[in-house]
This record gives C-alpha cells, sequence and structure tokens, in this order.
C-alpha cells in the first residue's frame, strides 16, 4: 500500500518561507501571493496535524515540529530537482559536488581525488574551495569537508583526521645551517616561520607551546621570524627553504614521504578539532560519496 505523501506544492510553500523566515518573500520567490503561501502551510499544517509556524504579526518562526521537518523537506526538494534534471537533460555522466576548505583542497584533498577517478572513470567532479559555514541545504554539494564538527549541528558529523603540527623544513635549508645550529633548540628566531591561524582559531598550536610541549624554556620573538596567513603557505615556504615551519602533518606528508621536506623532531602538537566530513542527501550515500570517505579515511600512502 502506498505510503501517503504531503502535497508537494505546500512542501515548496514551507521550504521556501521557513528559509526566508517571511510568507511575504516566500511569494515573491513562489510568484503566487501571500495569501496562496499562507494556505499551502495551512494545508501542510493540517496534513501533519501539527503547527509548523509561529505567526507574530508579520514575521513566523518555526516551531519545534517545523524545524524538525526542515532540513528533511529541503534535501528531498534538491534531491528531486536533481533526478528531474538528469532525466531531462539525459546526463551521461555522474557529478560529484565536493566543498573543501583552502587548506585542504591541494596537498591533502587532491590526490585522493586522483584515486577516486580510478574506480570511477565516468565522474565529473565539481571541487568548490571555500570557508564554512557553508549553506549545505540550499547548494548542490554532496560532501562537505570541515574543520571541526560545530558549523552544521543539524547534520551527522563523520570524523575525518585528526591532524597535527610538527616542525619541518627543507633538507638544503638545514644542511646549510647545521653547523651553526646542533638542533632544532639553535635555529634563531628569525628562521621560524609562524602560522597566523587568524582570530577564529586563536588557540591553535604556536611555536611557544611546541618548544614547551618538547620540555624546552625558550620562548621564540615571534615578530623576528616570518609570519604567514595560511598554514598551507607555512609548508611552501618551508619547502622553499626559507626557515622551519609548524607544519600540518595532513598536508605535509607527501613531501616528507619524497624527502622535499625533513622533519626536525617527533614531538607533535594536536589541533584543537578533527577535520569531518558532511554529506547532504537523504537516506545511504551514492557509492562514490561512499568511495570518497573510504579515500578520506584511509591512512596516507
Amino acid at each position: 500500500m502506498m505510503q501517503r505523501l504531503p502535497p508537494l506544492n505546500a512542501i515548496k510553500a514551507f521550504e521556501v518561507a521557513a528559509r526566508e523566515g517571511s510568507f511575504a518573500l516566500a511569494a515573491v520567490e513562489l510568484g503566487v501571493s501571500p495569501a496562496a503561501v499562507s494556505q499551502q502551510i495551512r494545508n501542510l499544517e493540517a496534513f501533519f496535524g501539527k503547527q509548523l509556524f509561529a505567526r507574530t504579526g508579520n514575521r513566523v518562526t518555526l516551531t519545534d515540529a517545523g524545524r524538525a521537518i526542515y532540513p528533511e523537506t529541503t534535501r528531498a526538494l534538491r534531491d528531486l530537482a536533481a533526478m528531474t534534471t538528469r532525466l531531462l537533460e539525459g546526463e551521461q555522466r555522474t557529478r560529484l559536488v565536493v566543498s573543501v576548505p583552502f587548506s585542504l583542497a591541494e596537498f591533502w584533498l587532491a590526490p585522493k581525488l586522483a584515486r577516486l577517478v580510478l574506480d570511477f572513470p565516468h565522474l565529473a567532479m565539481d571541487v568548490r574551495v571555500e570557508d564554512d559555514p557553508v549553506d549545505l541545504l540550499r547548494q548542490t554539494i554532496d560532501l562537505r569537508i570541515s574543520y571541526g564538527d560545530y558549523h552544521y549541528p543539524a547534520m551527522t558529523a563523520i570524523p575525518l583526521i585528526q591532524d597535527e603540527v610538527l616542525p619541518v623544513c627543507a633538507p638544503a635549508f638545514w644542511h646549510q645551517h647545521r653547523r651553526d645550529a646542533f638542533g632544532i633548540e639553535d635555529i634563531q628566531d628569525s628562521m621560524l616561520i609562524h602560522t597566523n591561524w587568524g582570530p577564529s582559531f586563536a588557540s591553535h598550536p604556536t611555536w611557544a607551546d611546541w618548544f614547551a610541549k618538547a620540555g624546552s624554556a625558550r620562548r621564540p620573538d615571534a615578530s623576528l621570524g616570518r609570519r604567514v596567513g595560511l598554514s598551507s603557505l607555512a609548508l611552501s615556504s618551508a619547502r622553499l627553504g626559507l626557515g622551519v615551519a609548524l607544519g600540518q602533518r595532513a598536508l605535509a606528508w607527501a613531501d616528507l614521504e619524497d624527502g622535499r621536506l625533513i622533519a626536525l623532531s617527533s614531538t607533535t602538537l594536536r589541533l584543537g578539532h578533527p577535520y569531518c566530513a558532511f554529506t547532504t542527501g537523504a537516506g545511504r550515500p551514492r557509492p562514490e560519496v561512499r568511495a570518497l570517505l573510504a579515500l578520506l579515511t584511509a591512512p596516507p600512502s
């Protein structure tokens, strides 16, 4: 027996009104009158037997019931739109849309996507490099990779890696300076590369933190060293022989394996949060999304 489903037009009206927080704005987007939107909402509330919006003058806010169904209705409409596009346009290639922070895009994600293509040769990919937060429900994103699990509280976070930093430099740099520096303790402050993590991540590891973890009383003067605004840029600077960086292991592993960088100590500091993935499709992820998740959680190789 076919399960009863809510009216599609009512679902569409609900999704837009919930997103915009206004029946009037929803009416503009849908090309109907505010009264028509209000009627569709009443139809949906009658179907569920629950009030979905609290109405205060011209403002509307979601009730607990409305908040509970909003993410699911958005996903359902997005999946329905994607299915319609595939059928009407006769799409031959499967498209995977991945959203990732800039810091992970080149050195960590790109090699894994290259391996994914070997298993899915007809897969078309769209890699979007963007900072959190991203509107996952409105955009056609299959997988979002984020630092931390707190950006999207309504969605389940899939832990990927707990990254750490360690001191790295180019072999040529070390050979050039080791005559005056018998160990990392002897590296001059001016040769240290500092990552400016930004105000949102002020608690992230610094050189002072690293020396304390290593049992040293040294507190380097950050004003004498080189400062960069991205962890990936710190690694690039170290690779070019500009100094010693606290490099993220997830970004540096290929350079360490190939000898473009060397680790000057086994002492590491963990970042404050893990990198996590969020999937936006309803139900079980598509095979290519599951395959990518497996690659993302696999140890470096």
